[in-house]
């Protein structure tokens, strides 16, 4: 695989060999021994699924405290834009985010370390939207960012009056009002 650094530190895009011939392809879509020795030794224990349609924006979410995840994504169908945005208070990057397109043509994946808060906007008709977690799912520890932050700039390369999104991220807090985020100098995979 083929790692990709972006501006925020940790932050990478993963893109994979792919073999191909007149069948159609192969590629290896995950290797715990490659990713623990070219990103980061990490432990997935859940993997989930979405399908949405054009216009869905999920997010920004994310895990606190002990509980707080890191996440491998990728599209198996459609395309969609995922951002990953730091809120690790008294980082240098903090309320600055990576966007990059994931699509199944592209077959490339976005890391998430813990840390930061992570969203995706839906570009094609529909997607099929793929997440390896490092910890499980605990509702009582969800965080979340408002997706329209000024702050963040986000731009979701979908008009505004065509963004569809749960009622949840209607309400979500601006990120200089998020009462629980992290802390740049504490180690969360410690």
């Amino acid at each position: 695989m083929k790692i990709i650094k972006t501006d925020i530190d940790g932050v990478v895009i993963i893109e994979p060999e792919i073999f191909g011939d007149s069948r159609g392809y192969f590629f290896e879509s995950y290797s715990q021994r490659e990713f623990d020795e070219k990103i980061r030794p990490v432990r997935f224990v859940q993997d989930n699924e979405s399908r949405s349609h054009y216009g869905v924006v999920r997010g920004l979410h994310f895990q606190k405290g002990v509980h707080a995840q890191s996440k491998l994504v990728r599209v198996i169908e459609g395309r969609v834009l995922d951002i990953a945005v730091d809120i690790r208070r008294g980082s240098p990057t903090f309320g600055r985010h990576v966007a990059t397109e994931l699509s199944a043509e592209n077959k490339r994946q976005l890391f998430i370390p813990r840390g930061f808060a992570h969203g995706f906007s839906v570009l094609s008709e529909t997607a099929l939207f793929q997440y390896k977690c490092d910890y499980p799912y605990t509702p009582e520890s969800e965080g979340a960012i408002a997706w329209n932050d000024p702050q963040t700039a986000i731009d979701w390369r979908i008009p505004v009056h065509d963004i569809l999104l749960s009622e949840k991220d209607r309400h979500n807090p601006l990120l200089g009002e998020a009462e629980e985020l992290f802390d740049y100098s504490t180690d969360y995979y410690a």
